[in-house]
């Protein structure tokens, strides 16, 4: 069996979700990934890039995954035969909390020897308490790792010192905490190597095609993604990944950018081998027109033929969505509006008027847009049960003014589980309106590890909202919303009343789980008889998950490019028994 050097892991949020019968709720029903999280960050391509380029090979295992499915899947027994250097776990957003410290434990189990590596935005938030779980060895910090990890690595191989290494915590031989100076923030990203070809070869190179699957469902809906910057400009409150958590937590106090000629060679690489569409992840407008122009150029010299998706963080310009449509044949937009109220929108972070956002719809009709998504979210500051359902009005007000062509599609789902660890709300609850009920690592664990249902996982309400008023608004208004797209024909009668018998049984169960944890039955009635269909409830409860997909063809991957790209590589060798490291 081959073995690799790095082995990264990317964990499920709940280890035990396969026998526990929790209701989840509809925490991830407007992203691709299910409740279990299963998509891991794509970050993890580039660190393997990177540590292969210093020499060493690697392996990309997505557990969450091969849990997903099958039920007898072992992770343990795969984790135990394992053969690995080192072993890499991502506690990048803090849902994963309880199954990434569980995978910890187990990697530790079988393998004493083996250094165990963390990292992540809530790894490098929470590092000195994580490093001193006993299971964790070291924590590669920040939102730039690769360089760091690949001194860790040879430090490790070499048996040399780690006082050089940036961006590291640890414990010395004496047992004491030793954090570096976050101090690698580079602003020039183009050093990121987000090989995707690297992805598909990996997966044939240890015949593991849903281990190295980024979600459940990519092979249906095999989307893509790249990412023009690190850090953000805007400072949405309750973000991690906020200009105010930015410079907090990770130390970058200006964008890290990669260039525009970088991005559109990874869409062309993309393109290359996978027929299906991309998105661009943050606003391409945050570094400034001229900086979107140029990428704009780029990408139309390539001749970008899959769809395309442009997530804004605020309305843009007619000028700008024209120059979109003169550089992509087939595009997407994205903008999260939030709330409809202007009030509310603002104090989250978002400044724009809804004038603005209905000129930027206007302007997506008017040059081509093949469809507008626009997103809600529930637990806002200022936002009260009654505001979630003028939130469904204005949807119906813009469906009727623009729905004509069937492709404006609202959406609305809850903040969910967690308020972002450094986000300004975080850091400041009460000044915004919130109250949190867990603040530790280790208490958002047991949160996960203790709740029957997605309201017990929640770490806040609001001072508009409690937690009970937040999940009857979420129901209420996805079923409002659902119903309202059938109307407008967004989704199929058939749809639809599968949406809508889901989130009814949901409130059902919710409402059953109540009567036990106020009644203080820790036996409940026989959740394991009825697992199977809470599972089924886990998603799907406010949309159904095609709803968010982009147009895709039959033909979704490049076959002939894949089996050239390997033979290329030399990919027989690669494969071959006993061969060792790359």
């Amino acid at each position: 069996m081959f073995n690799a050097d790095v082995v990264f892991i990317h964990p499920p949020s709940l280890y035990d979700f396969r026998k526990k019968a929790v209701l989840h709720g509809p925490i991830s029903d407007v992203i691709p990934s299910g409740p279990i999280f299963e998509m891991y960050p794509i970050g993890f391509l580039s660190l393997c890039g990177h540590l292969e380029a210093a020499g060493f090979s690697t392996r990309i295992i997505n557990v969450a995954n091969k849990m997903l499915n099958s039920m007898e899947y072992d992770p343990e027994e795969e984790i135990r035969r394992l053969k690995p250097k080192a072993f890499g776990i991502d506690l990048h957003w803090l849902p994963h909390v309880q199954g990434s410290l569980a995978i910890g434990e187990i990697i530790k189990r079988h393998h004493p020897g083996v250094p165990i590596i963390y990292g992540g935005y809530s790894a490098t938030y929470f590092h000195e308490e994580l490093i001193r779980y006993p299971f964790v060895d070291y924590v590669v910090r920040g939102d730039s790792a690769e360089w760091p990890l690949v001194m860790l690595i040879k430090a490790l191989t070499e048996k040399g010192g780690f006082d050089r290494i940036p961006n590291l915590t640890y414990k010395d031989r004496e047992g004491r905490v030793v954090s570096s100076e976050i101090s690698n923030v580079p602003g020039d990203n183009d050093y990121v190597l987000t090989a995707f070809d690297r992805a598909i070869e990996q997966t044939f190179r240890f015949w593991d095609l849903k281990g190295s699957l980024p979600f459940q469902a990519w092979m249906r809906y095999p989307v893509t993604a790249v990412f023009p910057y690190k850090g953000c400009q805007y400072n949405c409150k309750t973000c991690g990944g906020s200009r105010f958590a930015s410079k907090n937590v990770l130390h970058r106090t200006a964008l890290g950018t990669k260039s525009p000629q970088k991005l559109a060679s990874e869409l062309k690489t993309i393109q290359k081998y996978i027929n299906a569409p991309s998105m661009i992840i943050g606003d391409i407008l945050q570094n400034g027109r001229p900086y979107a122009d140029q990428l704009l150029d780029e990408i139309r010299k390539i001749h970008f033929k899959n769809e395309l998706a442009f997530e804004f963080f605020a309305p843009p310009s007619d000028e700008s969505i024209a120059r979109i449509q003169q550089s992509v044949p087939k595009y997407n937009v994205e903008i999260s509006p939030e709330s409809h109220d202007e009030n509310v929108r603002r104090a989250f972070g978002r400044p724009f008027t809804n004038q603005q956002l209905e000129k930027a719809i206007e302007s997506c009709l008017r040059h081509g847009c093949r469809r507008i998504d626009l997103f809600f979210m529930i637990g806002l500051p200022q936002q009260t049960f009654s505001s979630v359902m003028r939130t469904i009005d204005y949807c119906e007000t813009l469906l009727d003014r623009y729905g004509e062509r069937k492709n404006l599609h609202p959406f609305i789902a809850p903040l969910a589980p967690f308020v972002d660890p450094g986000s300004e709300v975080w850091e400041n609850p009460e000044k915004h309106g919130y109250r949190l009920f867990a603040r530790t690592l280790e208490e958002h664990r047991r949160l996960m590890e203790s709740a029957w249902s997605w309201k017990y996982f929640l770490n806040y309400e609001t001072r508009w909202m409690t937690r009970d008023e937040i999940v009857s608004a979420t129901y209420e208004a996805g079923l409002r919303l659902n119903a309202l797209k059938r109307k407008h024909g967004l989704i199929s009668r058939k749809t639809a009343d599968r949406v809508e018998a889901r989130a009814r049984t949901a409130v059902r169960y919710m409402n059953l789980i109540d009567e036990a944890v106020q009644n203080g039955d820790d036996g409940r009635p026989d959740w394991d008889a009825i697992a199977a269909e809470i599972r089924e409830l886990n998603v799907g409860a406010l949309c159904d998950k095609n709803e968010l997909n982009w147009p895709v063809g039959l033909l979704k991957f490049n076959i002939p490019g894949i089996l050239k790209m390997l033979l290329r590589r030399g990919f027989r060798k690669r494969i071959h028994p006993g061969r060792g490291a790359i």
